[in-house]
């Protein structure tokens, strides 16, 4: 089974990091596609110019139900967006779907506002009757800029709004950030990405509508939040989920995207646990001049997990996310927040724990509603290595997040088969437990 954009196949899972952890798929009905899903995956324009086969491997991932996306007569994925068809979004016979658009290279160079101009936007109808006139009860959560609102779209399809604050104090920041955003979400489409549907920008609204994530953040999850805590295999692969979102971010786009707000509140999960980043008000595109290194930016960004060399030089580059990423890992491994008040002073928690790490003393800082064992142990130690690699105080000693994927995806799968030869050897022993009581 082939296509014009990619490559298409049905029922075992394709082979290789990018295409890891897809066993099923939501529709936009809501659905769960169990049966035979397609892995679709895509190239962006720089990977056809680049035909790498790295690009291949960690480029846009692409998850759909057989006759979804290929198939006018199926339901549209809210992840199934080709970066070169970022076009508008058009109602038809009461549904919402994507009028493709090929962005040519001119078109992609306009100005901001522009490219925004591109889309065709919901009307405030629409999202007063999605959301039921923003009423409390549609309302799932707030960010310093904005509050969020489940809503339904006419054809079913459950989204979630995010919409701009009125009392903000600087307007313009505010609808930077929404610029920013809207761009960002023009640009990107993968798997552990929330998709985008549409927006509006009328009078004073500005709304936002993205894929609805059912279970919460991660932050909420390893608070226990929903009462069930998070074990430590689980964890590790939420860790590879958000690598390769910014490694696709970083290294695949068509342009490069540095987020700035890598945390674990911006970190939604499924209900199977799979992780999609979000929240890209802060995003900024990363130098694309050749030679270019950097941007010259004001510093934005979530205390805790700031880049330093960042916050002082006002220097901004995709390392930036790298060292939010370390301070998640460590974060993620202890349950603690990045910051915390002991005995009347902040400790930094990314700090207390490598240095534990470092004075062979990981072990101590392990979440409390995690069970040690030599699997997890041998894990923490190898992650805390790769944690310490990220918060590097130079940018240049950082790995990309490309390496840290790889690194991870290894400390993976070493953490499994210590796991399965640990179960293996204790089966034995109760077998021949066993076989000793039966003797007798």
């Amino acid at each position: 089974m082939s296509s014009k954009k990619g490559l298409l196949c049905t029922g075992q899972r394709p082979s290789g990091p990018a295409y890891s952890r897809c066993s099923s798929v939501s529709t936009a009905d809501g659905s769960s596609a169990d049966e035979k899903p397609v892995y679709r995956r895509t190239r962006t324009m720089s990977e056809q110019q680049k035909g790498s086969r790295e690009g291949f491997l960690y480029g846009t991932l692409f998850c759909c139900v057989a006759g979804g996306f290929d198939n006018p007569s199926g339901p549209p994925s809210p992840i199934s967006v080709h970066p070169e068809d970022s076009g508008s979004i058009k109602s038809v016979d009461g549904r919402f779907q994507l009028e493709p658009n090929r962005l040519s290279k001119s078109l992609a160079k306009k100005s901001s506002f522009q490219m925004i101009s591109s889309h065709k936007k919901f009307t405030l109808e629409e999202i007063l009757k999605a959301t039921d006139y923003f009423s409390k009860k549609s309302r799932i959560g707030e960010g310093g800029c904005s509050m969020v609102y489940k809503g339904e779209l006419t054809d079913g399809t459950v989204v979630a709004v995010k919409r701009a604050k009125k009392n903000m104090g600087d307007v313009h920041l505010t609808q930077e950030s929404f610029r920013s955003e809207i761009q960002t979400f023009q640009q990107i489409a993968h798997l552990n990405l929330v998709g985008f549907y549409g927006y509006l920008e009328y009078d004073n609204e500005q709304i936002i509508v993205v894929e609805y994530v059912p279970n919460g953040n991660l932050r909420q999850h390893l608070d226990g939040v929903f009462g069930k805590i998070l074990d430590f295999g689980t964890r590790l692969d939420i860790a590879i989920d958000v690598a390769h979102a910014i490694t696709y971010l970083h290294t695949y786009c068509d342009k490069p995207i540095i987020h700035r707000d890598i945390k674990s509140s911006n970190i939604l999960l499924t209900n199977s646990l799979h992780a999609k980043v979000t929240d890209f008000g802060l995003s900024r595109f990363g130098p694309t001049e050749h030679g270019a290194t950097h941007v010259q930016t004001g510093v934005k960004g979530t205390m805790g997990y700031l880049d330093p060399e960042y916050f002082m030089t006002a220097i901004l580059t995709d390392k930036s996310d790298v060292f939010s990423f370390g301070v998640l890992l460590v974060e993620m491994m202890t349950g603690r927040h990045p910051m915390e008040r002991k005995k009347g002073r902040e400790r930094i928690t990314a700090r207390w724990a490598i240095e534990e790490f470092k004075g062979g003393r990981a072990v101590k800082t392990l979440d409390p509603n995690l069970e040690p064992n030599l699997p997890i142990n041998i894990a923490l130690e190898q992650i805390y290595e790769l944690a310490a690699q990220c918060l590097a105080q130079t940018r240049q000693m950082r790995p990309t997040m490309k390496t840290c994927a790889e690194m991870l995806w290894s400390i993976r799968k070493s953490y499994q088969d210590l796991l399965n030869s640990e179960k293996n050897h204790q089966n034995k022993v109760l077998i021949s437990a066993k076989d000793r009581l039966e003797a007798y």
